[in-house]
């Protein structure tokens, strides 16, 4: 199994969750990272293996669906020619349903995303040593919650190409509701969506578990 070697670059791509204000075109660290995840797996990376600089970069994007990402993706993501890959990405392709719901156009269906998901993968898995596919959240325990049902259907379906593929799987909504069950949601996040310091931190934290566990360090 490959692992992270001197120098890999580590392309994290998502939503507004991943973006967290980086810098633009790339972000890149030490300063254009942003105030999410990313800037917190790349400290934890710098901490803990700072011989092999690693190069974590942020191509996230604020209001992204799948349908954005899939359109991008080429000059995000293989134009950079990372060695390892995140991807989280479908809470939007969920709440456009709700926030827009006379917008149809803007709505991403579950079958459109389980494909370009996919396509994404297939397209770039002979290109890189590992990919990470994180699945979407939704800050709320009730499962029968119109818009955390939707998410979780789509959070199977990016499982459902993980197991097809045979890549890591980083449950970002199990693992949430796990702390939860501790925590009130409201410190995790203040809209359920887009998480504080403390939600970002445990989503660093338990990501770098996954990858060190998937093998990459």
């Amino acid at each position: 199994m490959a692992e992270m070697s001197m120098g890999d670059r580590f392309v994290m791509v998502g939503d507004s969750i991943t973006d967290g204000g980086r810098e633009r075109p790339v972000g890149r660290a030490p300063f254009g990272l942003g105030y999410g995840y990313p800037a917190l797996v790349d400290a934890m990376l710098t901490a803990e293996y700072g011989d092999l600089n690693i190069a974590v970069i942020n191509m996230g994007i604020g209001g992204d669906t799948s349908r954005d990402v899939s359109a991008r993706w080429t000059r995000d993501v293989v134009d950079l020619k990372p060695n390892w890959v995140s991807l989280m990405i479908g809470v939007n392709d969920v709440w456009r349903k709700f926030d827009h719901p006379n917008a149809p156009e803007l709505h991403v269906p579950l079958a459109e995303y389980r494909t370009l998901v996919e396509n994404v993968v297939a397209g770039m898995l002979t290109q890189v040593k590992g990919f990470l596919l994180v699945s979407p959240f939704f800050l709320e325990l009730d499962s029968s919650d119109p818009m955390r049902a939707m998410v979780d259907e789509y959070r199977q379906a990016m499982d459902a190409i993980a197991r097809e593929y045979s890549l890591p799987f980083f449950d970002s909504q199990k693992m949430f509701d796990h702390w939860m069950a501790e925590h009130p949601a409201l410190n995790l996040s203040p809209d359920r969506v887009h998480p504080g310091l403390f939600g970002h931190y445990v989503l660093a934290k338990n990501l770098v578990e996954e990858i060190t566990e998937a093998g990459w360090l």
